[in-house]
């Protein structure tokens, strides 16, 4: 089968097309034909810091068709269309076929098409992930850092979902996307700097950029939750490093470490089906085409996701 290998001696091209074994299932796994995945930043922070799995193909976000089941799988049968989150289990979706546990993956609803399906699983998770960190409920004011990107498209409308007041902060290419999946107020970053802003947010969920922390602990309420899950590597540590500190008090920083998780990914599906949540697809690439699309990503500006056709 074809795959995207990473090749830590190929110093032109670290991301290479090949032809591999294809894999066998377990007994409790599921043999998946791959149509389409789609990227995230941890594939390209992982092969920046040089953490790639086994089997050095990565690719998280999957959607395809069960080809073949393991002895002991009972979930899934031949010829169900599937999506998931392979990030916990050994990635391998950049290729044609990979061999996932049945946990993993949940069944594509009729309706949602597979590149769709595929833009899902660690965004909109993430997402959600996030705002239940942020203790969000209805009536809250919600400020959203990066609102423009993967994660932050879900943000913007599953925020809405929780009968809140969204500001989503993001560039200019964005700000008719962002306003149209249904932010309240958008703040243009170029034009104008969030942090002067004279509204409180009782929830802010930082998705991107390299600020301050106390850019957005200016802006929080009298016991406001910020909650961190992207932006530059720099401020992740910096967050990770002084994010106590700024915790004393009121007003708390949370890192979020967010997980695969099937009933958040089902969650999810339910909202798309019934027309509340859509996936915001910015490229499609073909699978040859992967290393394009990585450096398309990691220069940060992409309006919403990034698809990979398999």
């Amino acid at each position: 089968m074809k795959a995207i290998v990473y090749d830590k001696k190929n110093k032109a091209e670290f991301l290479v097309l090949r032809e591999v074994e294809k894999p066998i299932q377990k007994d409790k796994e599921v043999l998946v034909k791959i149509r389409h995945v789609s990227l995230n930043a941890a594939d390209y922070r992982s092969i920046k810091m040089g953490i790639v799995p086994d089997g050095r193909i990565m690719g998280a976000d999957i959607a395809g068709v069960v080809e073949a089941v393991g002895e002991n799988v009972r979930k899934f049968k031949v010829g169900d269309s599937v999506l998931g989150d392979l990030s916990g289990c050994g990635f391998g979706g950049l290729a044609e076929y990979v061999a996932a546990p049945e946990t993993a993956l949940v069944r594509i609803p009729q309706g949602v098409s597979f590149d769709v399906a595929s833009a899902l699983p660690m965004a909109s998770v993430t997402a959600l992930q996030g705002m239940r960190l942020g203790k969000i409920h209805a009536g809250q004011k919600v400020l959203i850092h990066g609102a423009g990107g993967g994660v932050g498209t879900f943000a913007v409308q599953l925020a809405k979902q929780f009968d809140t007041e969204v500001t989503a902060v993001c560039g200019t290419r964005n700000v008719e996307i962002v306003r149209s999946l249904g932010a309240d107020t958008v703040i243009d970053y170029t034009q104008e700097d969030f942090a002067k802003s004279a509204t409180l947010f009782d929830l802010v969920l930082v998705l991107n950029g390299n600020r301050p922390i106390s850019s957005y602990r200016n802006v929080m309420a009298p016991k406001g939750i910020c909650v961190m899950s992207g932006g530059s590597i720099a401020q992740l540590l910096k967050f990770t490093l002084l994010g106590p500190l700024y915790s004393i008090g009121n007003k708390k920083m949370r890192l979020l470490s967010a997980k695969p998780n099937t009933f958040d990914l089902e969650f999810i599906l339910r909202l798309v089906e019934e027309g509340k949540v859509r996936a915001v697809i910015d490229k499609r690439y073909k699978l040859e085409e992967t290393l394009e699309a990585i450096r398309y990503l990691n220069e940060g500006h992409a309006k919403g996701k990034v698809v990979i056709n398999i």
